[in-house]
């Protein structure tokens, strides 16, 4: 499968997708949206592949945001169609069910913090910047930034951000949730790949049970979502997998998942 704007590089049970127009400082356009939702279908199509890592090319950004040349020519109805397309593509990585890490290189604004906060995690280089500067634009977020912002920083800071359209730096990213760990520029992808080893490790249906939980959880009542995490524990109950963590914990050893 070949992409123009993106690489997708398998690297054993791990696959880098790196979004590739450093020229446009990797602005999301109809063919990046197009192109990255094909990616993340073939992961999951892919039984091999059990994690991501989102990453882009260049030293400047990650994703400067969606390409003004494209937003500038829409209407009304094109407008909420490319919206709803694009949150449809973030969507589906938010509920792939394989941790998806981005590695947050440079400028994360608008679309492209919108993106950053669809993957799981978040890992920030030093000189990475967040902001989601659409009301400068006279428009809004379009994929996602009032739905997962809030939820990641709380309402006071999210409108804070949304309202000014302020960028901020990785540190202040970190203090407010937005991220989960800042590291040099020169170890964003090791210490990236490393906290996504980590997860690797663990019971890879465990793993995608509480992606699910959690993610259907927000949504839910107390009650519905303590039961949904209820039927979880019981459901890996009957895994070959949590019989073999918990043998090779009683026997001091290192657990070796199957998947099953």
């Amino acid at each position: 499968m070949s992409y123009s704007t993106l690489l997708y590089e398998p690297r054993g049970d791990v696959v880098v997708i790196t979004l590739n127009r450093p020229e446009k400082l990797n602005a999301l356009n109809d063919t990046v949206i197009s192109e990255l939702d094909r990616a993340i279908r073939a992961v999951d199509l892919d039984s091999a592949i059990r994690g991501v890592i989102l990453t882009a090319a260049g030293p400047k950004a990650f994703v400067a945001g969606a390409d003004i040349a494209d937003l500038v020519r829409q209407g009304p109805f094109d407008g909420k169609a490319r919206a709803m397309v694009g949150q449809a593509v973030f969507r589906r990585i938010e509920q792939l069910g394989k941790p998806v890490i981005a590695a947050v290189n440079g400028f994360a604004l608008g679309g492209g913090c919108e993106l950053a906060m669809a993957c799981h995690l978040r890992v920030a280089s030093e000189n990475a910047k967040f902001g989601q500067p659409e009301v400068k634009l006279g428009i809004g977020p379009g994929y996602g930034g009032t739905v997962r912002l809030p939820r990641l920083v709380g309402k006071g800071r999210a409108l804070e951000l949304l309202l000014t359209g302020q960028t901020i730096d990785a540190q202040e990213a970190y203090r407010i949730g937005l991220v989960n760990r800042v590291v040099p520029a020169a170890q964003l992808f090791a210490e990236t790949d490393k906290l996504l080893r980590s997860i690797l490790d663990n019971g890879p249906l465990a793993v995608r049970l509480v992606l699910e939980a959690v993610d259907a959880g927000l949504e839910m009542s107390a009650e519905d979502a303590h039961l949904l995490e209820a039927n979880h524990f019981g459901l890996l109950a009957s895994t070959h997998d949590m019989r073999e963590g918990m043998t090779a914990f009683l026997e001091k050893r290192k657990a070796s998942f199957t998947g099953r």
